[in-house]
């Protein structure tokens, strides 16, 4: 299993775009190499269960363990929602500073949002704009 170093870790935070900057996250997902250092980081950013992130990556539980543990050629779309989920994550503890704060957010039924968690609507592209639209809401004061 390759070790990835906190200084790779930084170098994708500073550099991954936006979620609602979709023209970056085309030529960044076109750039780039995505591959197990991410899903390494996006799994360390996350305190949440392999079953919870497969789900948003639309795969197998196994297969996303898989991905954790070996290098292998991720499609283009999973690709493309690993980089919206560590860019979410990156708004998300920007507007609650801890991840804890976040997480509990992401996954408490809102009533907001017809009693469903934020992270109900992570495992598309749009649900993920969506949620981080309502990150910014908070941002400016409204309650979601």
């Amino acid at each position: 299993m390759a070790t990835t170093t906190l200084k790779e870790y930084k170098k994708i935070i500073a550099d991954i775009p936006e979620v609602n900057d979709f023209t970056n996250v085309y030529f960044y997902v076109n750039n780039y190499t995505i591959d197990q250092k991410y899903i390494q980081y996006l799994d360390e950013l996350s305190n949440l269960k392999d079953e919870i992130i497969s789900k948003w990556l639309n795969i197998t539980t196994r297969t996303y363990r898989n991905y954790k543990t070996k290098d292998v050629l991720l499609k283009d779309n999973t690709k493309e929602q690993i980089v919206l989920l560590i860019s979410l994550y990156k708004h998300g503890l920007d507007v609650f500073t801890t991840k804890e704060d976040f997480e509990h957010w992401l996954t408490t039924p809102n009533i907001l949002l017809d009693n469903k968690a934020p992270m109900d609507f992570l495992d598309t592209v749009s649900g993920l704009k969506f949620i981080d639209n309502r990150l910014t809401a908070i941002e400016f004061g409204e309650n979601v």
